[in-house]
């Protein structure tokens, strides 16, 4: 299963799986169709999106020549129906093909989706016409892409080739890119089917045949063969069922060896230093942390006190105050001696905690300076763009120890940052940071000593997908928002609308006359580099969004000219945007357009509105995160979504959910049923695209379970999987060697 498929197929054929994140027998195996053409039968597949790339199999029911109207010449206009659905494709220079799609062929097209007037279009797709009982198709008909394909199925055939496996009653259809086609992939798969087969008969099991008659399983081999090459829809129910289960065991299994490595690890015992730097901080704060806070700051002041590391998962709704409850969580460990770092994932947000913090802490955390506090701490800052002097300085406090807290970007991770005595170590939106990322840290501790850990996360998970993507971690959820926390109203706003848009603007007007602050969010800037990206990453016939550079001077030169404007995005230099940031702060800037930097972190009391321009560019957990910003005042918030995506469309269910609701929780649901699951699994795999095909992690809450229990009794007796070696394997093939062997490093 670990073989690479350069070694199995044709160099040629191996490459282009590479672009489907696909290079060994194992990752081809568990690549699942993504449905299922059944003959005779109807298909009932979701509308997809512009640009998705398709792969369709129906029947001709018009063919004809069009005239085009603003140039010479004509077009072939083919309308295919699969049985439940129409789809019109349009062939330019098509004189010489005209003649093989007629009313009545079976067809497979493939191409990039266009919708137009509620239909489904594809422009001068791929095509290829089916066996179906014709003598004129006994040779190979289509475009080039189907000599390919012709020329694959020869070589599995070992002699002559056809296309015969097309008339099966169900054929598959896989997720497909122009680099590769779904009858490629299809043939890819028979051919090392065909090889296993042929070399030793079956696939080694990582259950008995016992464990597999308990849980009503058939073996991996059976539901690999069943899910490529079905004979029947039971045959895709039984075969989703194991390749599920196997899926949920191989994270578990990770996730298992994890722990019980874990508790093998020594860390510094920090219990409560009374008088410390916590028991003051709490006695100046001006008002009472939630019962929540309280509650979260028991558990984590348990796992501080014990001598082996704190692996500790924090998540809560934007604002419920997790900065305040990991900063405490760092004096109780200052109080004992050691240093504590933060992680954060921009300069932006590493620059506001450095604020908050010395903010909140005032003289504790001016050790060293004139008027500190006794027994102070310093808080440090180290980001990639600082200038050499201030590093220097910074560099030295963390070494000698002066520094007890450090807050930082990715800088922290460099090899010429060395601590004194690194006790803790807090990464803020962890899903921004690989695994390997977040624990060079955990290495530097004194002393051979483990840091204890603490995630924070402002992307709430539910319950059953922490269990799974932080399943290595016990987790902490601040669910109460602080009182005085104001309510956020959220519309959605067409773009085409004029009248909607002059009313969304003249809004943001009387917000700053009123004397509040607005936010303006872009998805990219519009500088030089920025533009050639767009160009390289688009078709010209991608809607264009609005960039930061354009909002700016679009607002300048209208409706708000005459308040005080400034940018903010991340090609800034960092003293710059720091600069603007600090402004904005103090209330000498009324409005700010922005990237997403200022997602996260960012605490202006005093800024009430977020207009997000191309809302449907971002995710809903990032919209949540966004008008997150605002309603941290005395007044309300208020965030609009500017949008040009159709009423009717993915992208507009997405806003419509954001608009209704404020419970992030509910959001990241709405969230991951809409997008590949497997995506949040980021922090358990080193990075790169999921290998989860089958398993649900909303909703197979009972077989995750069973297969964290299973994992477990097999772990606690053989960490290494020595002796279940089939179980190794299955790890290995669903999450890929790369990320396994970061396990084995860690």
């Amino acid at each position: 299963m670990s073989d690479r498929l350069a070694d199995v197929l044709d160099p040629k054929l191996a490459a282009a799986l590479e672009s489907i994140s696909v290079s060994s027998v194992g990752e081809l195996l568990r690549y699942a169709p993504r449905r299922y053409v059944r003959q005779g039968q109807l298909t009932d597949d979701e509308l997809p999106d512009d640009d998705e790339w398709i792969t369709i199999v129906g029947r001709i029911a018009t063919s004809r020549m069009i005239q085009m109207r603003k140039r010479h010449g004509q077009f072939l206009k083919v309308s295919v129906t699969d049985g439940s659905r129409s789809y019109e494709a349009n062939f330019f220079n098509a004189r010489f093909i005209q003649h093989r799609l007629k009313p009545g062929a079976r067809v497979m097209m493939a191409g990039k989706v266009k919708t137009f007037q509620g239909k489904i279009q594809l422009s001068h797709p791929e095509w290829a016409v089916l066996p179906d009982g014709d003598a004129e198709v006994d040779h190979v008909v289509g475009s080039a892409m189907l000599t390919e394909m012709y020329a694959t199925e020869t070589e599995i055939a070992g002699g002559e080739g056809d296309l015969s496996w097309f008339d099966r009653s169900i054929v598959p259809i896989y997720p497909a890119t122009k680099e590769i086609q779904t009858w490629d992939i299809w043939g890819a798969v028979r051919r090392v089917i065909s090889a296993v087969d042929a070399d030793d008969g079956a696939l080694p099991d990582a259950l008995t045949a016992a464990q597999r008659a308990d849980r009503g399983l058939i073996s991996t081999d059976e539901a690999l063969h069943r899910i490529h090459l079905p004979d029947t829809d039971d045959d895709i129910d039984t075969a989703r069922a194991r390749l599920k289960f196997d899926e949920a065991l191989a994270i578990q299994t990770v996730l298992a060896q994890r722990r019980v490595a874990g508790r093998s690890e020594s860390a510094p015992p920090c219990p409560h230093v009374d008088g410390g730097l916590e028991d003051r901080l709490l006695g100046r704060l001006s008002f009472t942390l939630t019962d929540g806070q309280s509650e979260v700051v028991t558990e984590i002041a348990a796992d501080l006190g014990a001598a082996t590391p704190m692996s500790r998962l924090l998540q809560g709704e934007v604002g419920s105050g997790k900065t305040l409850v990991s900063l405490l969580a760092m004096l109780r460990v200052v109080d004992n001696g050691h240093q504590c770092a933060i992680l954060a994932p921009t300069e932006v947000l590493a620059a506001q905690h450095y604020r908050t913090m010395c903010s909140m802490l005032g003289d504790l955390a001016q050790a060293g300076e004139l008027g500190a506090a006794e027994g102070a701490t310093k808080v440090a800052l180290l980001t990639g763009s600082m200038k050499t002097a201030g590093k220097r300085q910074t560099l030295l406090d963390v070494v000698t120890g002066t520094a007890g807290i450090v807050v930082g970007t990715h800088a922290l991770l460099e090899e010429n940052v060395s601590f004194f005595d690194l006790g803790m170590v807090v990464v803020d939106e962890q899903h921004r940071f690989g695994v390997e990322q977040r624990d060079v840290l955990r290495a530097r501790g004194k002393e051979g000593l483990m840091p204890h850990f603490l995630v924070m996360t402002a992307t709430p998970i539910p319950r059953t997908v922490a269990m799974t993507v932080f399943g290595d971690l016990e987790t902490s959820t601040l669910t109460e928002l602080p009182r005085g926390r104001q309510p956020i109203s959220t519309s959605v706003v067409p773009m085409d609308n004029a009248a909607w848009m002059d009313r969304a603007w003249a809004r943001a007007a009387e917000e700053i006359t009123e004397g509040r602050q607005v936010y303006v969010v872009c998805s990219r800037i519009g500088d030089e580099a920025d533009d050639k990206k767009s160009r390289r990453g688009a078709e010209d016939s991608a809607p264009k969004t609005v960039s930061v550079l354009e909002q700016y001077q679009a607002l300048l030169a209208g409706p708000l000219g005459g308040f005080r404007l400034e940018m903010l995005h991340g090609r800034m230099p960092a003293d710059d945007k720091n600069a603007v940031m600090d402004a904005f702060g103090r209330g000498e800037i009324d409005l700010v357009v922005s990237t997403t930097v200022i997602e996260v972190g960012v605490d202006v009391p005093n800024a009430t509105m977020m207009v997000i321009v191309d809302a449907d560019r971002f995710g809903v957990s990032q919209l949540h995160q966004l008008r997150g910003r605002v309603g941290r005042g005395r007044h309300p918030g208020l965030c609009l979504l500017m949008t040009r995506a159709p009423r009717v469309s993915q992208a507009m269910e997405r806003l419509r959910a954001v608009e209704a609701s404020n419970d992030g929780f509910e959001l990241a649901r709405v969230d991951l049923e809409q997008r590949r699951e497997g995506d949040v699994l980021g922090s358990l795999q080193s990075g790169g695209t999921s290998s989860l095909r089958f398993l649900s992690l909303l909703n197979d809450a009972e077989v995750i379970a069973d297969a964290r229990e299973f994992a477990e009794q097999v772990v606690a007796a053989d960490l290494p999987l020595a002796r279940h070696r089939p179980l190794a394997d299955l790890v290995d093939s669903i999450l890929a060697p790369d990320k396994v062997e970061y396990l084995d490093k860690s």
